[in-house]
């Protein structure tokens, strides 16, 4: 039985998802996270903010993989 793992299948992915991330928080107004002191954030609003943008991610992910799909079908 295979574990799943955080590490992208392609290594490239890793600075595009990243790019997404950005992208996505802009999107949604939300500063570039590097740029907050985390010192003088709690954990709980981190965590929210972040699982706001995750789920966006996932989201546009879900939506790319569908039309991959649906093109690949039409293609045979």
């Amino acid at each position: 039985m295979s574990t799943l793992s955080k590490k992208p299948l392609d290594p490239n992915a890793s600075k595009a998802l990243k790019q997404m991330k950005y992208e996505i928080a802009n999107e949604l107004g939300i500063l570039n996270d590097d740029t907050i002191d985390k010192g003088n954030i709690s954990s709980r609003q981190n965590g929210l903010v972040a699982g706001y943008v995750g789920g966006y991610m996932t989201k546009k992910l879900v939506e790319i993989g569908e039309k991959l799909l649906i093109n690949q079908s039409h293609k045979k």
